[in-house]
């Protein structure tokens, strides 16, 4: 683990950025939006927020090189999480964008949410999360505990021992995975209240000594 307190939000133009450092900043934590590669690299953390569609993010991601720092955040062993379609990017494709290859970090897709009755989409609102496996993300957290999404499009784990959380929207969603120094939430914990920050400082301190 690296063990500094440098903390960094990865800039590739995709949007929720600042919600994310001022989520941080409520913990007491200064991070720094960045699109330089040495910066990512240097950090003792290091998040992947976004919003939008999935084919813009990956050809934004690629344009400025974060495709390839990312990979390499990961390799070294840096914790990452992304949140939202940053979750998403992180695994191979998305039906919302045929034909464009996500990181390929983890293996899964991205399929839409199933229309049903009453139900509208995009998905925005609050809903509980149920424990699929321990997660050190909601560590102090308890079952049930309700948190914020807004989304359209959901992941479909391949590997399920991956999954750390999930939620029933229509269908039942894998909204937490943890592999490795790789976290990911589909929901906003930014926008999640109190267990929200919860979320964030457990990621903070995730691999021993808090960074």
């Amino acid at each position: 683990m690296r063990e500094n307190d440098k903390i960094a939000i990865i800039d590739y133009g995709a949007g929720n950025l600042h919600s994310v450092q001022n989520a941080l900043l409520a913990l007491g934590r200064e991070a720094v939006v960045t699109a330089d590669r040495e910066t990512v690299l240097s950090a003792g953390r290091v998040i992947l927020p976004g919003v939008g569609a999935f084919g813009d993010a990956m050809a934004q991601l690629r344009a400025c090189g974060m495709d390839e720092t990312v990979k390499e955040t990961v390799k070294r062993g840096i914790p990452l999480l992304g949140i939202c379609l940053g979750l998403q990017l992180l695994f191979e494709e998305s039906e919302e964008s045929p034909g464009v290859e996500g990181l390929g970090l983890l293996e899964g897709r991205i399929r839409r949410i199933p229309d049903a009755p009453g139900l509208k989409i995009p998905h925005m609102g609050w809903n509980s999360l149920t424990f699929d496996h321990p997660g050190q993300l909601f560590a102090g957290i308890p079952e049930e505990t309700y948190v914020y999404f807004v989304h359209s499009y959901y992941l479909e784990a391949k590997d399920p021992q991956i999954v750390t959380a999930s939620t029933f929207y229509s269908t039942n969603i894998h909204a937490s995975v943890e592999s490795g120094s790789l976290f990911a939430c589909q929901f906003h914990p930014e926008k999640s209240g109190r267990a929200g920050l919860k979320i964030l400082e457990n990621f903070l301190s995730v691999g021993g000594a808090k960074c």
